[in-house]
């Protein structure tokens, strides 16, 4: 499969999925699928820049479709104004070779995660908050899982804390980048720089970048343990959520 054949799902089009989508845009991805339900409000604008108050009320996969067709017209951009749930990520899921998880609900992550492993589509999740964000790549059956890491997702007092606590743009952009990078190995039938370890970024720590090893959790639904020596994982056990 050639890069203009490879298709990239972003599920998320705000703190982590605007610029994991300007990045793929920009370094050669031709087939890009946006998903988000939501329309830009105001305070989108800090922390998305490709949007302008001429944008306000438009939805955001609409906006990000027309910014990137005119930055980079060869690269195809397909939109869905709905959200990732149950009815449609199958299906969805089903029709791309890489997915983006850019979403601000843990639910959905889980979602992702969950209908990833069932049709063996790899993906990587990423999350901010605050001054903090992570990514991680899975390859079903061969790599640990989001469930390896946090087993389950976060109550709602968890998530809301987790929103009030808000995210640093520049975070956000530097995870969504990072998103971005792995799709484009993906792509290029490279091996993934983020499997089997979680990747965590402070912007204020002195030592700014972290990458904790992340090994197959017994019984987990992922079935990776079964082709890989157990081993004990350290690892925060807070699911970062990047606000939209």
């Amino acid at each position: 499969m050639t890069t203009r054949e490879f298709s990239i799902l972003i599920v998320g089009i705000g703190g982590l999925g605007v610029p994991a989508a300007c990045t793929l845009a920009r370094d050669g991805a031709r087939r890009l699928t946006l998903v988000d339900p939501d329309p830009i409000d105001l305070s989108n604008l800090a922390r998305q820049v490709i949007f302008t108050t001429d944008d306000l009320g438009t939805p955001k996969v609409v906006a990000a479709a027309r910014w990137i067709s005119a930055k980079f017209p060869d690269c195809a951009v397909e939109t869905h104004t709905t959200s990732l749930d149950s009815s449609n990520a199958a299906r969805l899921i089903a029709r791309h070779d890489f997915i983006i998880d850019a979403t601000d609900s843990p639910v959905a992550k889980f979602l992702i995660n969950d209908v990833c492993l069932d049709s063996r589509t790899p993906f990587v999740y990423g999350g901010v908050i605050g001054m903090t964000g992570q990514a991680m790549s899975v390859i079903p059956g061969a790599t640990a899982c989001l469930r390896c890491v946090f087993e389950n997702a976060p109550d709602e007092t968890e998530i809301a804390s987790c929103r009030e606590a808000g995210i640093l743009g520049p975070v956000a952009g530097a995870i969504g980048a990072m998103q971005a990078a792995e799709a484009m190995r993906a792509s290029r039938a490279e091996e993934l720089a983020l499997t089997g370890k979680i990747l965590t970024y402070d912007a204020a720590a002195n030592a700014r970048v972290r990458l904790t090893p992340i090994s197959p959790r017994r019984g987990c639904i992922c079935g990776a343990s079964k082709s890989q020596p157990s081993r004990t994982s350290s690892t925060s056990r807070t699911l970062p959520v990047a606000r939209p």
